[in-house]
């Protein structure tokens, strides 16, 4: 109740505006980008708590450090090791499997400095969970904000990422020199080593 006040509160006095398809009905992995920006993070939770969607998000451990500990995991944070992204992701489909139903928040892009690629840890976390996938937006061009289409994977990588692709391909964030091309590394030709 008091998630929903307060995200009332928030668009109401918020320049952006929250434009958006209904929430999903199932549990699903929700898609953050393009990610460039702190204020992603307060979109997001704005989203959630307006829409009643449950959701984690999986941050970096040093997030969870000293007093800010309890209160990143308060609003549904989950620490991750990304030394080890394989790990992670065997983490939260175990978690998954292990009864717990949640909307799970990714920002495939990484970090908020431009990558080369997306991480693919979503697309292998709703694969293994038979999860879909609900492309979430920030478009600082119109100043909205919000969800779009919810997908189930195929996996055919290059035509599901054609999908995502498509959908994001106007999106702008709020600094747009760190955008990272929604690709995949798995979707890069393979390099042959040199003779």
């Amino acid at each position: 109740m008091l998630k929903r006040l307060a995200a009332r509160v928030f668009w109401t006095l918020s320049r952006w505006t929250l434009k958006s398809e209904p929430a999903p009905s199932r549990p699903t992995v929700l898609i953050g980008a393009p990610h460039t920006s702190n204020w992603d993070f307060v979109l997001m939770l704005g989203i959630a708590w307006r829409l009643g969607i449950d959701v984690h998000w999986l941050g970096k451990k040093s997030l969870f450090r000293g007093w800010r500990g309890p209160i990143m995991r308060r609003l549904g944070g989950i620490p991750v090791d990304r030394t080890d992204p394989a790990r992670v992701v065997g983490e939260v489909v175990a978690q998954i499997r292990s009864g717990s139903v949640f909307g799970l928040v990714v920002t495939p892009d990484g970090t908020r400095g431009g990558n080369e690629h997306w991480k693919s840890g979503f697309y292998r976390i709703a694969r293994e969970t038979g999860m879909p996938v609900t492309l979430g937006f920030v478009d600082r061009t119109t100043m909205t904000t919000g969800l779009g289409p919810t997908l189930d994977l195929t996996g055919d990588v290059g035509a599901d990422m054609d999908r995502i692709r498509a959908f994001y391909a106007d999106k702008v964030g709020v600094r747009p020199e760190r955008r990272t091309e929604p690709r995949l590394r798995e979707e890069l030709p393979a390099v042959s080593p040199a003779r």
